[in-house]
């Protein structure tokens, strides 16, 4: 059997970047020589998450367009076909049997003149509100893999389907027990965690330091709070001018950041986050309830639709970043870890929202294009 050939296409962010190396990653299983190859830009986190993930990342030049009419979009018109001439020259030279989009506007050119050379495509969208490069992109592809089933009216139905958003396996392996036990919390008081992505969320941390002063008494639950390594300092600074110190409460832990998360899932019993797709997998694999912030700049107010997808099913509650304050965060904290069938209810429409076998879902599609 000749080896096969694939592209990867997506990038900007870890939202669009960790779906395509969790693809990779189950193609170099299910294919073993199987050569592989991202397409991306010297902008976007694909520069260093790819690489470090072990695959062979190629660039072109393109970048995004303006929401306003402006100087940039000449700017952008003249990257979108310089991109394209790049996107055609590395397709001539890589000769794919299959052409994978993840989202970003780095994806478009590869994808649109990969349709049109007649190599076989598919694309994956992340978010319950896809963005506009892959609405675009799905008028001329094979195949559009969705994570969530709302999705679905916004993309060609004949060639749509729902595989769910690839997320790593381990996430969801930690041990209640064990992870109670490593980060030194007791087993018969819940545990909330809170955390704002990989950089953390200032206006997150800014509405914990409120929970943290009220709950350091009554120690009515316990905290764990990845502050984002860049808040770190500031935030413990905070708390020790109002003379809190959290190592001597011991219900309280505080995190720069957190390599083994399915420890923290494991320990918790409530998340609070933002609303990026990644987030709300991982969160619905573990089965968790949720207090989601989403974050009101992300592109097409995605988080938004995230938010209220989980919502509407029962997962989680909202607050909308405008209307975020330490007191609301509290009160709608405690409306949901006090109340014992709130919490169970709220953790079975989580875990009723997960797609565990995503990957397998979407590597399925990959084989039946390919032949």
């Amino acid at each position: 059997m000749p080896r096969k050939r694939f592209i990867l296409a997506g990038g900007g962010t870890g939202g669009h970047i960790y779906p395509a190396i969790a693809i990779a990653s189950g193609l170099k299983r299910d294919f073993s020589d199987a050569d592989i190859v991202f397409v991306g830009t010297d902008r976007g986190l694909e520069r260093d998450l790819v690489p470090k993930a072990g695959f062979n990342l190629k660039k072109i030049r393109v970048k995004g367009f303006q929401r306003k009419l402006s100087l940039d979009t000449l700017s952008s018109i003249k990257e979108m076909f310089l991109g394209g001439l790049d996107s055609v020259k590395i397709l001539r030279q890589i000769k794919p049997d299959l052409v994978i989009g993840t989202g970003g506007y780095v994806a478009g050119p590869v994808i649109f003149f990969a349709s049109v050379m007649g190599i076989p495509t598919i694309i994956h969208e992340q978010n319950v509100k896809p963005g506009i490069t892959n609405r675009f992109l799905s008028n001329f592809v094979d195949r559009v893999a969705i994570s969530f089933q709302d999705s679905v009216k916004y993309f060609p139905k004949n060639k749509t389907v729902l595989t769910g958003n690839p997320v790593r396996p381990e996430i969801a392996g930690g041990n209640r027990i064990k992870a109670l036990k490593e980060y030194g919390l007791a087993p018969d008081i819940p545990v909330v965690l809170c955390f704002g992505g990989s950089q953390g969320a200032a206006r997150l941390n800014d509405a914990m330091i409120y929970v943290i002063e009220k709950v350091m008494r009554t120690k009515m639950f316990q905290v764990i709070l990845v502050t984002g390594q860049r808040h770190y300092m500031n935030f413990t600074q905070l708390l020790e001018n109002k003379g809190i110190n959290t190592d001597a409460l011991g219900h309280i832990k505080l995190k720069p950041y957190i390599y083994d998360m399915q420890d923290a899932y494991a320990a918790a019993d409530l998340v609070i986050a933002r609303a990026g797709a990644i987030s709300i997998s991982e969160i619905t694999l573990c089965g968790k309830p949720a207090i989601l912030i989403p974050f009101p700049n992300a592109a097409g107010h995605h988080q938004d639709y995230n938010a209220i997808f989980l919502k509407k099913n029962g997962a989680a509650l909202v607050i909308e970043d405008k209307d975020l304050t330490g007191e609301r965060l509290l009160k709608t904290i405690e409306s949901i870890v006090l109340d014992k069938n709130k919490l169970s209810s709220m953790a079975a429409a989580s875990r009723k929202l997960s797609q565990p076998d995503a990957l397998e879902k979407i590597l399925s599609e990959i084989k039946k294009l390919i032949g």
